[in-house]
């Protein structure tokens, strides 16, 4: 039998039978799998948190608009400072406040807000300072959007015979 130095010795299991050493395949292989599915893993997860939350994010966005828009037709049919126009609009964003809402009654060159439903022009509904809040786990990440305002004309601003503002 020739001897052949290590450096050069093939590491299969025919070779080892012949040395009577038992076979280990893989050696220092064991846990190689879980440190790349690890290491994978913590990416795609990352990675799928960010596009969730960016689709939860785009979804509030709109709701937002929506919801101004919604609030500025009741505005313009309905009596001035109807409690169910930001009923209506929490009811389109439900983690918004009334607070956050703010509907102003126009009647240019006159102060905003000093008009009646008989010389009003206009209805601005805005909604300032809604906060969305991101569910990523460990990360507590809190956006600011930014103000929404809708203006529309008026149109009718009596709630007793609507059924709209009912």
């Amino acid at each position: 039998m020739r001897l052949i130095p290590s450096a050069f010795r093939q590491h299969s299991c025919l070779a080892t039978a012949r040395a009577r050493v038992p076979c280990r395949r893989g050696r220092g292989q064991q846990g190689l799998a879980a440190v790349e599915f690890a290491l994978v893993a913590a990416l795609l997860f990352t990675l799928m948190f960010g596009v969730i939350e960016m689709g939860r994010l785009l979804w509030t966005w709109n709701a937002a608009v929506e919801a101004t828009r919604h609030g500025a037709r009741l505005a313009a049919v309905c009596d001035q400072n109807d409690s169910r126009i930001k009923a209506a609009m929490v009811q389109r964003l439900p983690a918004l406040t009334s607070s956050q809402i703010v509907i102003t009654y126009l009647n240019p060159p006159a102060t905003d807000n000093t008009c009646t439903a008989a010389n009003c022009k206009a209805v601005r509904v805005a909604l300032t300072g809604f906060t969305h809040q991101a569910l990523i786990p460990l990360v507590p990440l809190n956006l600011t959007l930014p103000s929404f305002a809708t203006t529309q004309r008026k149109e009718f601003m009596n709630s007793a015979s609507n059924e709209v503002c009912q």
